[in-house]
């Protein structure tokens, strides 16, 4: 695997690559798990794939007060993991190769950043639309490769994608989950092992939806509610958001049918968690864990 820190390298690098292979790129954050795992696995099965994977904590989509500082860095271990996982070029730039002066330019999503986290992080998305621009700029991949988990994220890159022409094709990874169904994340490090119990409470939550779903209700309001009432009989009484909503564009429901998506943001001690399920409600039955795209 080729490891780069400075940009002109390594376009230097894909340039003479590309010509007879796809450049699938899989951006992370870095403090790497199964999740990121499956994202590579993605970009793999790609034909005639050469996977490139960024390593970048960036401190745009960081709110004040957010976990920034204490963030995990753990590029030699993530480094490991790449290669384990058969990634061909890694790129891992400083702050200041990102950002070398004051950024004034900004890729904003509308409508797609007001609900959910767009509510509760702002200038996140803002931050977060910034960042995978320059890395397509400066990666120019054919595929990119994103986690459902991260649902919000995946649908305004792919408007971001669309509206602004840019030339990458995008697939998503299923969310990879542990034995009790908690979605694997780097946050879940910070949890206490009382409080990494509690957490797989937001399955079941999710879980919770599917069940009422299955059995007939279509209300919005009523399965947020059950979803609700799972964390909160779990002790998980800080919740951010628990709501159902249209799962291409995120607008809000007034009854659940078609694409829709269960979004759940909650705290456990002082980690923030999030996740979804998208089902997909039909007059013949209720489809659960489908692919956001």
């Amino acid at each position: 695997m080729r490891v780069f820190h400075d940009i002109e390298p390594l376009r230097q690098h894909l340039e003479s690559e590309r010509k007879n292979r796809r450049v699938v790129f899989v951006p992370t954050m870095g403090a790497l798990h199964k999740g990121h795992g499956a994202c590579v696995a993605t970009a793999r099965s790609v034909s005639e794939a050469l996977v490139v994977a960024s390593i970048f904590v960036n401190p745009t989509q960081f709110a004040p007060g957010e976990d920034l500082a204490k963030y995990p860095r753990t590029l030699d271990s993530d480094t490991e993991h790449l290669r384990r996982w058969h990634c061909d070029v890694l790129f891992a730039p400083a702050v200041e190769v990102m950002y070398p002066e004051p950024q004034h330019a900004w890729v904003e999503v509308e409508k797609l950043d007001d609900p959910l986290d767009g509510r509760f992080r702002p200038g996140h998305f803002r931050g977060v639309a910034t960042v995978v621009a320059k890395l397509f700029q400066i990666v120019r991949p054919d595929v990119a490769v994103f986690g459902q988990k991260d649902a919000q994220q995946a649908l305004i890159v792919r408007a971001m994608v669309r509206q602004l022409a840019f030339d990458v094709e995008l697939r998503l990874a299923r969310t990879v989950r542990e034995d009790d169904g908690l979605a694997v994340s780097s946050r879940n490090l910070y949890l206490s092992a009382n409080q990494r119990v509690q957490a797989a409470a937001l399955f079941k939550a999710l879980e919770a939806a599917r069940r009422s779903l299955e059995s007939g209700e279509r209300n919005p309001r009523m399965v947020e509610t059950g979803a609700l009432d799972t964390l909160r009989g779990a002790g998980i009484n800080r919740v951010d958001y628990a709501e159902m909503r249209n799962a291409d564009d995120l607008s809000a429901l007034v009854a659940v049918k078609g694409r829709v998506i269960l979004a759940l943001a909650a705290h456990v001690g002082t980690t923030r968690l999030i996740d979804n399920m998208v089902f997909d409600v039909r007059d013949d039955g209720v489809h659960a864990d489908v692919m956001l795209y």
